[in-house]
């Protein structure tokens, strides 16, 4: 690999630790810790919260007539995804095995504490229940197509693509034919191990 381009990787994770760091500090001043895997809040911030909860007749009544109009094309979505959930998970457990990949946590991908939230309503709960579960899906499905990717074509492709996965980084460059055949078994065999 380029020793350039290993030094901006490193870089890019030193980056991404300090933006983790920033993040967890302003999530500790809103908190006061997790409780039996609850974000806990004061008392006085938890009553402020639900102040703040907007009534669910109002809010819906109150809302945009187009916005309702197009709730059935959003919530249509479920569908493919969950085609895409049970495809991608049924995927990884045959093939997976089969070419010495480690399998993908699904459980890392998944999070859903918003409902915790008291200044949600019903439906702001649901909303978030559900853009939780898509977005925590493609996440899922980008590293199982990301792990396969790597065992079976790890090259970059000739013009700039834009939201590469991390894994992208790794690949060998586009024309190189060398590179490619020297590095292929050894980015096969780092995925037995991936955390």
């Amino acid at each position: 690999m380029n020793p350039q381009i290993d030094a901006l990787i490193d870089r890019i994770r030193v980056l991404e630790g300090e933006l983790d760091a920033e993040l967890a500090k302003r999530s500790a001043e809103l908190l006061i810790g997790i409780e039996q895997g609850r974000a806990a809040f004061e008392e006085e911030v938890l009553r402020r919260h639900r102040e703040l909860r907007s009534k669910l007749l109002p809010y819906v009544l109150g809302a945009n007539p187009l916005i309702m109009l197009t709730s059935p094309v959003i919530y249509a979505g479920i569908v493919p995804f969950l085609l895409l959930d049970l495809f991608v998970s049924v995927f990884q457990a045959v093939c997976f095995p089969i070419y010495g990949i480690a399998k993908v946590r699904r459980a890392d991908y998944f999070v859903f504490d918003r409902h915790h939230l008291a200044y949600l309503n019903a439906l702001e709960k649901l909303n978030c229940a559900y853009c939780s579960y898509a977005n925590g899906l493609i996440a899922y499905a980008r590293e199982i197509s990301a792990r396969t990717e790597q065992y079976w074509c790890p090259i970059k492709h000739a013009r700039r693509v834009i939201g590469t996965h991390a894994r992208y980084a790794l690949f060998d460059d586009y024309g190189n034919g060398e590179g490619y055949l020297q590095r292929l078994e050894e980015l096969r065999k780092g995925l037995a191990k991936v955390a």
